[in-house]
């Protein structure tokens, strides 16, 4: 069982009951103790739970926003959005613009919050979608046109993203499932798609298996940052869309994977 999908267990076992043990893990996952201890170490390290003789137990809100305070906020869940949002710009822009051509008119397609996917709205506009998305900043975008159809996920609002995320083990909308989906990266490597953060992650992931295509949207910077927690292998992904600045290495990465990659650039007007 790869880490991805191990973390998903923890997740949702903790959304359960509030606390797991080493023996059920043990069981659940297949894995040896030395691995899950290492596992529920790096959750720890994010803020989602807590180490207890012979488990964990999950942190609850206040612990966390506690934990919060005591440093910097945007650590949580990386950079703000309103930071993230200044960052390579013009690529993003670019990017949005290209992966929203991807749109069928009249389809149901998910959006998942970031940066890069907002640059999408402007060019979803005349095409009749109905949208389902995590991101309260997209729904602001899309709201204006008057032929989208809106639908967003129930859950608890994260400021500091703008966005609307479930509890580890709890899904809102189990039957909702569409041809595509749209998200960004916070980094991506071998390992695959990954976010700064664990609750993030684990909520991207239930869109990944919801979806019939994965269309990522990341400028080329993203292949040159920390790692974070896994939210799908790079086979996992269909189609990425990024900028020209992206190095040969890395397309020869995504190649091997599988993954088509588009790139976008200017067009003549």
């Amino acid at each position: 069982m790869h880490l991805a999908e191990r973390e998903k267990v923890i997740l949702e076992c903790l959304g359960e009951r509030g606390f797991v043990t080493l023996q059920d893990l043990g069981v659940r996952i297949q894995a040896s103790l030395a691995t899950i201890r290492r596992d529920l170490n790096r959750l720890m390290e994010a803020g989602v739970l807590t180490r207890i003789h012979g488990g964990a137990k999950l942190v609850t809100n206040f612990q966390r926003n506690a934990a919060a305070k005591q440093g910097d906020p945007a650590n949580y869940f990386g950079l703000l959005f309103i930071e993230n949002l200044k960052r390579n710009r013009s690529q993003k822009e670019l990017i949005g613009r290209e992966a929203a051509r991807l749109c069928s008119p009249h389809e149901t397609v998910m959006i998942a919050g970031g940066s890069t996917t907002l640059q999408m709205c402007p060019h979803l506009a005349g095409l009749g979608l109905q949208v389902l998305t995590t991101s309260l900043h997209i729904v602001n975008e899309l709201l204006p046109q008057g032929g989208t159809h809106v639908l967003i996920s129930g859950g608890q609002v994260f400021p500091e993203q703008n966005v609307v995320l479930l509890p580890a083990g709890e899904d809102v909308m189990p039957g909702f499932h569409a041809p595509r989906l749209f998200m960004g990266a916070f980094a991506i490597g071998r390992g695959g798609l990954v976010q700064p953060n664990v609750i993030l992650a684990a909520a991207e992931r239930r869109l990944v298996d919801r979806a019939q295509q994965v269309v990522v949207l990341a400028d080329s910077s993203k292949f040159d940052v920390p790692s974070g927690h896994v939210v799908c292998a790079l086979h996992d992904i269909d189609v990425l869309v990024t900028d020209s600045g992206i190095s040969s290495a890395h397309r020869r990465m995504l190649e091997g994977a599988g993954v088509q990659t588009i790139i976008a650039c200017e067009r003549a007007s």
